[in-house]
């Protein structure tokens, strides 16, 4: 399954109320969205049809998320569905979800691209290939160690594989108070050491069989039964070890 049918597949399952995309390029990703959308990106060049209610922002998603006003466009004022795709640095990627979970509920999703790159080239930091991961397959590193609280789940799509992050907690400040230190830790020159089980693919979820879990029905329940109060993160991790689809990931 290619990213962008797994996007489309997503937002029909789990129904999000909005949706925020980091990096926009050309819009293809965006194109999929139905629901008021927010898509930051400093030189987007749209080229894709977009049929939602966008606010579209031509800005670095670090200045975005400084602003005190960021999801105003957004009835809720939480993200429900975020796809980080810009900077393909580690750091930034690292940066950007934390960003993200801090304006997230327990119930919302988090998708990033470019967890699995095929080869040592895909993965460099400076591109010089087609297809091109940069070293965000780090953060997928970083969360499993650091944020063994969450749910991430790797994905088997093309090219260059997709990481679902679920059960978000928005007052977590492990990874704030430790970004530094990560950054000192996991960024590197290129080459890029690619574990061998990312290159191989080991232990990644079929998109397809994840897409047809039962829990996506009852997220979706639990999220709109009552937004007064929120569902929290261990209610969504009780949630996923209930379906055999995510249970081995929770």
């Amino acid at each position: 399954m290619k990213r962008h049918q797994f996007l489309k597949a997503l937002h029909e399952v789990y129904l999000p109320r909005n949706y925020l995309e980091i990096g926009v390029a050309q819009g293809r990703s965006l194109a999929v969205s139905r629901v008021p959308s927010i898509a930051v990106d400093p030189d987007f060049r749209i080229r894709h049809e977009l049929c939602c209610d966008l606010k579209l922002v031509r800005s670095t998603s670090r200045d975005f998320f400084s602003r005190p006003d960021a999801l105003h466009h957004f009835e809720e004022k939480s993200i429900d569905l975020a796809f980080i795709d810009g900077s393909h640095l580690f750091e930034d990627a690292l940066l950007d979800f934390e960003s993200v979970e801090k304006l997230s509920l327990p119930t919302s999703v988090i998708v990033f691209d470019d967890v699995l790159p095929r080869c040592s080239d895909e993965a460099a930091r400076n591109r010089h290939t087609k297809a091109w991961a940069g070293d965000v397959f780090k953060v997928a590193q970083v969360l499993e160690r650091h944020r063994p609280d969450l749910v991430c789940i790797p994905l088997d799509t093309e090219p260059t594989g997709l990481l679902l992050v679920l059960a978000l907690d928005s007052s977590n400040q492990l990874l704030a108070d430790s970004h530094d230190g990560l950054i000192d830790e996991f960024a590197s020159e290129d080459p890029q050491e690619v574990p061998r089980h990312v290159l191989r693919r080991n232990n990644v979820a079929d998109p397809y069989a994840l897409l047809g879990a039962s829990f996506w029905g009852d997220l979706v329940a639990l999220r709109d039964s009552s937004p007064e109060v929120p569902a929290t993160p261990q209610q969504l991790r009780e949630l996923l070890e209930n379906d055999p689809a995510a249970r081995r990931w929770t």
